[in-house]
């Protein structure tokens, strides 16, 4: 049929559902052949991975009617913005606006409709329209859609490698390692050849091990101990690049074990040691160093007494010094030659008024070690001895008239003793007594307990400070009674610190606000650098509160295992000879702690340890043997594993139990607050210390430092050193810190087990006496030219005690052993 005059009409929008179709007969002569209803649309699709659903066309011929896509599954539009596309009047899509792309892990397929996840053995590290990339060498994917490819067993990537880099591996051993001697100066020169196996990385540096083994038969690390702080290394220990190094300060005639490591920057990463190359050699002597220095211990008209150190480098045990010396206006031709085996001599026959040219060399095996340069002292002339004697007469007369007072003093003191003792005590006669009684000048402590009101005792020995001087800053912890703070506090006329305050909280009882003040109470009575300081209280205005001053660094224990090998030797022992001076200080005044451990030890910014936490502490009494004693009443808390046994078995708590934690403590120290006795339980502990089994040397700790653990932990208190004896050690170690050099290697024995002293054994002094565990007297020996064990076997009670052993302990073992020597000798049962 054919169209005649046929009209498209369009309407839109559509306000309601549906819509009639109406048809208006206008009277023209017109015939309606037919009507057509119709509408077009955009079918869905999936363009650019954005699906779009099925769109109606707009109304007008010229309309596009815009539609927002959804990205498919594992993708996300781009730049944020979701995708657009238009919908024409003909059906079609046009004008597409933005996209999607798939994420990290999934790569679109061939025609953009869809993200497929990265099969396994590939990776995709960022989103976006790239494909999946094969994992980089050794590394792998565990599962499919991976970002990121892990690196096999072995393998690592340093901190700084992308994850997109191939994984690498530490080095292999160096090779060709050898190694020149030279002599004792000039030390040890090794090379070696990079590694053949360099990981997959550029980079490698060295590191060197060194460690010294008993013979040249045990050459195992396990047997082996550490090198220690002298042998030096150039370029440097660790971190350097060269195939050479050199190691200065070696002992001579000693077995060396030297391990060269080869690092990467992945090195750190594995959980195996680095590969090394092993080399040993034993070292040959020669003749000693240059004696460093000489000292002028005394001057007189006709004679001149100098004293030297050992030199650096012994290379040996001395065997002799010469001494030459001369006129300084003669010549040196005329030089006269003093030989001692000691490091002491008085040079006699001189001319008043002369000034003398000294030099000295030490003598080894190997022989003569060179001069060291020359020292120029002199005589005193006549006249100036004559001036000496006069000014010091009056000096003598005073000494003499101040030794009289003195006696006249203390026979005073007797009698008013013997007087007050006749008379009826009051209350308070015997803890007045205790405190203005003095020996010597020191005051003896006085138990807050011992008061009615614990606040008389904080009246009496604390200051009470105005709350508008202080300042709180902030609040670092809670202790038993309320909270601990820090603040800041300006008292007139001094300068600002820095304080901790301790607040006493609401509704305590009064009991528990007795123990409160007590800590004041007993910190009030003590002025001592290495005792924590009590600035004052605030007790008129609640709440009450005791200040304190700051310690930045925190307990010993904690601050010590955060920065482990941080310190040398010397420096540990400084810290623990703090320590010591603060309880000597203590126990001069009658006063045990019953708690001493590096926990209740504080640390400043000046590394200054202050004995503090006080709670166990109590006054000694009920004298026993001339040893203080206080005895815990039963349910007392005992901190066992720094506790001596008459303490944990009898509750005898004294100046010597103090020094059994003591010991406890040192060896803490050198171990960098590890825990004593370890995974041991209490029982166990005890049990081993009855049983005379003791702690091991912690690692690198100097013998003669662990033989002072060992004094302090002798069964017997009377046997223990006094806190004034082991601060004379401790000073006497710092003087000659040649003596803390050596070091051991950590036990493979837990504990160490007793064992009956073999004199049958021994062929020197020194042994002798490690033998019986007396290092500590080995200067005093030596002082005494007890070289030979024939001259030890006659000691008596009053050759000891001329020596200047003091303890009664000590002295009846020396003696004892003597005995027992003098009987191997006469049956032939000792080498001398």
């Amino acid at each position: 049929m054919r169209r005649i005059n046929i009209k498209t009409r369009s309407f839109a929008p559509l306000t309601r559902s549906g819509f009639v179709l109406a048809i208006v007969d206008s009277g023209a002569c017109v015939s309606l052949m037919g009507v057509s209803i119709f509408y077009r649309r955009c079918p869905a699709t999936t363009l650019y991975l954005a699906s779009y659903v099925a769109t109606p066309s707009g109304a007008e011929p010229t309309a596009l009617v815009p539609v927002t896509g959804t990205c498919v599954p594992h993708s996300q539009s781009q730049g944020g913005t979701a995708p657009r596309m238009h919908c024409n009047a003909e059906g079609e899509w046009m004008v597409p606006v933005g996209g999607c792309t798939c994420d990290a892990g999934y790569e679109p397929n061939h025609n953009g409709s869809a993200c497929l996840a990265c099969q396994l053995g590939f990776y995709k590290a960022v989103s976006g329209s790239i494909s999946c990339t094969e994992c980089p060498a050794n590394s792998r994917t565990s599962l499919e859609a991976s970002k990121v490819c892990e690196c096999r067993s072995g393998f690592y990537r340093a901190p700084n490698d992308a994850n997109t880099t191939a994984c690498t591996a530490p080095p292999s051993a160096p090779v060709s390692l050898s190694w020149e001697y030279k002599s004792s100066e000039e030390g040890v020169s090794l090379r070696w050849k990079p590694p053949l196996d360099l990981g997959g990385r550029s980079e490698v540096t060295y590191g060197v091990v060194c460690r010294i083994c008993p013979s040249a038969t045990e050459i195992h690390p396990s047997v082996c101990s550490w090198c220690g702080d002298s042998v030096t290394y150039t370029p440097s220990k660790s971190g350097f690049r060269q195939t050479k190094i050199t190691l200065s300060n070696l002992l001579t005639r000693v077995t060396y074990l030297i391990q060269v490591q080869a690092m990467n920057d992945v090195s750190p990463l594995s959980p195996f040691p680095p590969q090394f190359a092993s080399i040993n050699f034993t070292t040959s002597q020669s003749v000693p160093s240059e004696v460093p220095i000489l000292h002028q211990l005394n001057t007189a008209p006709d004679s001149i007494t100098l004293s030297w150190p050992q030199p650096d480098r012994p290379n040996g045990d001395i065997l002799e010094y010469q001494l030459r010396y001369y006129d300084k206006s003669s010549d040196e031709s005329s030089a006269t030659s003093v030989f001692t085996e000691t490091n002491t001599v008085t040079v006699a026959a001189l001319t008043p008024g002369s000034i003398y040219a000294f030099q000295i060399r030490a003598r080894n095996e190997r022989g003569f070690g060179p001069y060291s340069n020359s020292v120029y002292f002199s005589t005193l002339a006549i006249e100036e001895r004559s001036r000496q004697i006069q000014n010091r007469l009056p000096l003598l007369v005073g000494s003499v008239m101040g030794g009289a007072a003195f006696l006249l003093v203390v026979a005073a003191v007797i009698i008013v003793f013997v007087f007050r003792t006749k008379r009826r005590e009051s209350h308070y006669s015997d803890r007045l007594q205790r405190y203005i009684s003095n020996r010597a000048g020191v005051k003896y402590y006085v138990d807050p307990s011992s008061y009615e009101d614990p606040s008389e005792a904080v009246k009496e020995f604390a200051r009470e400070i105005d709350p508008a001087h202080l300042k709180i800053e902030e609040v670092i912890g809670a202790a038993q009674f309320g909270e601990v703070s820090r603040g800041r506090y300006r008292p007139l006329g001094r300068r600002e610190v820095l304080v901790v305050v301790k607040t006493l909280r609401w509704g305590v009882t009064e009991r528990e606000r007795g123990v409160f003040l007590s800590e004041a109470g007993v910190l009030g009575q003590f002025d001592h650098p290495n005792v924590l300081k009590l600035e004052g209280v605030i007790t008129h205005t609640p709440p009450e509160r005791i200040i304190m001053e700051f310690m930045e660094n925190g307990p010993l224990d904690a601050f010590l295992r955060e920065n482990e090998d941080q310190f040398s030797v010397l420096q540990l022992v400084g810290m623990v000879r703090g320590i010591g001076a603060g309880m000597c200080y203590l126990s001069e005044r009658n006063f045990v702690h019953r708690d001493l451990a590096a926990r209740n030890i504080l640390v400043n910014s000046n590394l200054v340890c202050k004995v503090s936490d006080f709670g166990l502490s109590r006054l000694m009494k009920d004298l026993d043997h001339n040893m203080p004693t206080y005895t815990a009443s039963l349910g007392c808390k005992i901190p066992i594993r720094w506790t001596a046994p008459e303490a944990f078995q009898h509750r005898k708590f004294s100046s010597a139990s103090d020094v059994w934690s003591f010991g406890i403590l040192m060896w803490e120290v050198m171990s960098y607050g590890e825990r004593p006795y370890w995974d041991m339980s209490n029982q166990e502990v005890m049990k081993a210390v009855v049983d005379q089994y003791r702690l091991p040397a912690p690692n690198s700790c100097p013998p003669v430092l662990h033989a002072l653990m060992l004094q302090c932990w002798q069964a017997d208190r009377q046997d223990r050193p006094r806190f004034d004896a082991i601060l004379s050690s401790l000073d006497r170690l710092i003087r000659h810190p040649a003596s803390l050099k050596a070091e051991h290697a950590r036990p493979t024995q837990p504990l160490l087990s007793p064992s009956s002293t073999d004199l049958a054994t021994v062929t020197t002094v020194s042994e002798w006496l490690s033998a019986l565990r007396m290092d500590c007297y080995k200067d005093e020996f030596e002082r005494a030219q007890l070289h030979s064990l024939e001259r030890v076997s006659l000691l008596t009670m009053e050759d000891v005690q001329a020596l200047g052993v003091n303890l009664l302990g000590h002295q009846r073992k020396i003696v004892n052993a003597a005995q027992q020597l003098r009987t191997h000798l006469t049956q032939g049962q000792v080498e001398v």
